[in-house]
């Protein structure tokens, strides 16, 4: 949640912010009044809780009837008390509440817009000529038959639209991309984590995705837990309640986890092949940094996933994500677009936000150091979406013939240099 401070003395910026995403503004003047309220039936609470501190020395001190008197007094002052208190905390949870429908506060360098106003920060590499090597490249799906690797018809049979199975080189390669991964995050420092998939309420509250995201959250009424659509949700919330020493800050995780996501909306978007899916896996990174340091630590997980994409000789794009685009919890994001033959269109297969420290103050994090105590940063990045990726590999390292060289960066992990035809 954004700090309730910077609303009361920055109106207009959040105002502006909630604009810029295509979001309530009326929002803000109602916080800021259920906040008066607030602070209003703290102020009443402890105004009554001083008198009745008072009032018990008295009576400590009293003899006779003049304690019995005092006596009595105390008692109908601690009724009033504790009915203050009952008060204060049902007003609070409501303004604390209301306060939680306002999004993080954009960056200033973020674009203003809707989904098709992201701005591009730069190319790399250049799409393959497949006219001039004479040949049509084949699509993710029809090079997964050929090599024995997706089956698609099956995956629907057993679960649905939306659905697969990853075999034989399929399954390999998905392990492969795993393990590279976690080998080159934990390189640079990443603790690596397998988290759980099932978390409570408080979690998916606390990253965010209870709100405008809820639509695509997949929620076990019976036993009321939901299933991540990332990482970044367990690994947000592994720090939950916590107090971090300061000195020991950047903590960065490197989490694996299967994702599942609901896709509402999404219908007649990528319906065939894998691009879109219900269930996938990922490594995602997250760290936990101080606030001034936000901005460089969100550079270097781009940086990060760039050498991710550079090492699969895959071309891209890196966009900056317009604001209307945001997840609530971000005040910036970057997607990096790998480049699809068979669409000639980019397509995201990784992001990073920073989400400051709106997240943090959700899930009550924070850390310490000389300078006291104060909510933490966190950031989120995606080193490795498996079927995007895959996607992404066949179609771009694909032989008139149907196979599929393996880049080079993989090769260890697969002990082979080509798939072939099955």
């Amino acid at each position: 949640m954004i700090d309730i401070k910077f609303l009361r003395e920055n109106p207009d910026a959040v105002r502006a912010s909630q604009k810029g995403r295509g979001e309530d503004v009326a929002v803000v003047d109602k916080v800021l009044a259920s906040d008066e309220i607030k602070r209003a039936a703290i102020t009443e609470f402890e105004q009554l809780r001083a008198e009745q501190n008072i009032l018990s020395k008295a009576v400590g001190a009293a003899k006779g009837d003049e304690k019995a008197a005092l006596l009595a007094n105390a008692k109908e002052l601690a009724d009033k008390v504790k009915a203050a208190d009952a008060k204060r905390a049902e007003i609070e949870a409501q303004a604390d509440a209301l306060a939680m429908v306002i999004s993080n506060i954009l960056d200033p360098e973020a674009p203003i817009g809707g989904e098709e106003d992201f701005v591009v920060i730069e190319h790399v590499g250049t799409p393959r000529d497949f006219a001039g090597a004479g040949f049509e490249p084949k699509d993710h799906v029809e090079l997964g038959k050929l090599l024995g690797a997706i089956d698609t018809e099956r995956g629907a049979k057993v679960s649905g639209s939306r659905s697969y199975y990853l075999t034989g080189v399929g399954a390999l390669l998905e392990f492969a991309l795993v393990n590279y991964a976690i080998s080159s995050a934990t390189k640079a420092g990443f603790i690596p984590v397998i988290p759980p998939v099932l978390v409570k309420p408080a979690a998916m509250e606390g990253t965010g995705f209870l709100g405008q995201a809820a639509e695509n959250v997949y929620h076990l009424e019976k036993d009321d837990y939901y299933l991540v659509g990332t990482s970044e949700v367990p690994l947000a919330a592994f720090h939950m309640d916590e107090v971090l020493d300061g000195a020991k800050l950047p903590l960065r995780y490197a989490g694996y986890s299967s994702c599942f996501r609901r896709e509402a909306g999404s219908y007649g978007k990528d319906t065939r092949g894998i691009i879109r899916v219900h269930q996938f896996d990922k490594v995602e990174m997250f760290s936990f940094c101080k606030p001034e340091e936000a901005k460089e630590e969100h550079k270097r997980l781009l940086q990060w996933e760039k050498d991710f994409l550079n090492a699969m000789e895959i071309p891209y794009r890196v966009i900056d994500v317009a604001s209307g685009d945001l997840g609530s919890s971000a005040n910036r994001k970057f997607d990096i677009e790998a480049w699809i033959p068979t669409q000639s269109a980019y397509r995201e297969v990784t992001s990073t936000s920073n989400c400051t420290e709106f997240q943090a103050r959700r899930l009550n994090i924070r850390y310490k150091d000389s300078d006291g105590t104060k909510a933490v940063a966190t950031l989120n990045g995606t080193l490795v979406a498996i079927p995007r990726m895959i996607v992404a590999i066949l179609e771009n390292h694909q032989n008139a013939d149907g196979t599929v060289n393996v880049p080079a960066a993989l090769q260890p992990f697969l002990g082979m240099t080509r798939f072939e035809l099955v």
